[in-house]
């Protein structure tokens, strides 16, 4: 999708949640043109393709929500992992510093290990449990150092209307089953690519480009199985969910047990309030109802 404009912004992955998201946010705006790619269109692990696409683009921004996302698969296909996750990131930000484009790459809160017990700052410790998590720990490095101006984005437990995520699969098996078993354990924020995606279209456009590591996900604490039963009531459907402990549910990637971020440094350089994660999650639901 392409609109008129004299600002222009690639996206990358765009058929993934936050890359959906934000094709539906820019339909609704006026005077800026974007163009969607995906690995078909382009090929981000290939260092002259990004840069001869971005210098013939004449792009203004560059949004990278491109990701391998697979935790578990991740384990056993590293390779694949750090080249999608890890070099593209660095690919896409040197081509930027070199147009002069503005680039925002997205992380996660797979970097840290879990083992505090308070909201986490951009300057916490790192420290992943996974391939998947040192892979984007990479991608962040490498971005940061192809281009120092590069904004980047740390969220978590992402979820949409579009594409496969937890929400949509609690929906599922609420429906299938008379009973599921969710993690209590695991504590962090649910954040709604929509909201995330706002924020973007809010940082790219606005007049002081203000780069730096900065985490974003909506506001509140939940565990896996307060989400699900948040996710279940809202449907108004009656299956009964019980909580489970992470070690009764064993994957191949170890998660972060407490992953909750600190938003304070976004909110206060983007004067932005975030929504409360449970109403962010009743508007993405009641888009699912097809209300």
């Amino acid at each position: 999708m392409n609109k008129g404009g004299d600002f222009k912004v690639l996206i990358t992955g765009a058929h993934g949640q936050l890359g959906s998201e934000l094709n539906f946010l820019s339909s609704l705006l006026e005077g800026q043109d974007f163009v969607f790619t995906d690995k078909d269109d382009l090929d981000i692990t290939d260092p002259a393709a990004i840069s001869n696409f971005l210098t013939r683009g004449k792009f203004t921004a560059v949004i990278n929500c491109a990701a391998y996302t697979a935790v578990d698969k991740a384990e056993s296909e590293k390779e694949i992992a750090f080249k999608i996750n890890g070099d593209a990131a660095g690919n896409l930000a040197k081509a930027c510093k070199q147009t002069g484009a503005r680039f925002v790459h997205v992380s996660t809160d797979f970097i840290f290990d879990g083992t505090l017990s308070r909201p986490l700052l951009e300057n916490d410790l790192v420290n992943p449990l996974s391939v998947y998590g040192a892979s984007k720990l990479d991608g962040e490095k490498q971005a940061l150092v192809g281009n120092p101006d590069t904004l980047l984005l740390r969220t978590s437990w992402v979820y949409s209307s579009f594409g496969n995520n937890f929400v949509k699969t609690i929906l599922r098996l609420c429906r299938e089953r008379e009973s599921l078993n969710v993690i209590y354990d695991q504590i962090g924020s649910p954040t709604y690519a929509r909201d995330l995606a706002g924020f973007i279209l809010k940082a790219i456009t606005n007049k002081e480009w203000k780069p730096g590591i900065y985490n974003y996900s909506n506001e509140g604490v939940a565990s896996w199985y307060d989400f699900a039963l948040a996710i279940r009531d809202l449907a108004g459907l009656k299956t009964t969910i019980l909580p489970i402990e992470t070690s009764q549910y064993p994957t191949p990637a170890a998660r972060p047990k407490y992953s909750v971020l600190n938003k304070r440094k976004i909110k206060d350089a983007y004067n932005i309030t975030i929504p409360y994660w449970r109403d962010s999650l009743k508007g993405c639901m009641e888009l699912l109802s097809g209300k």
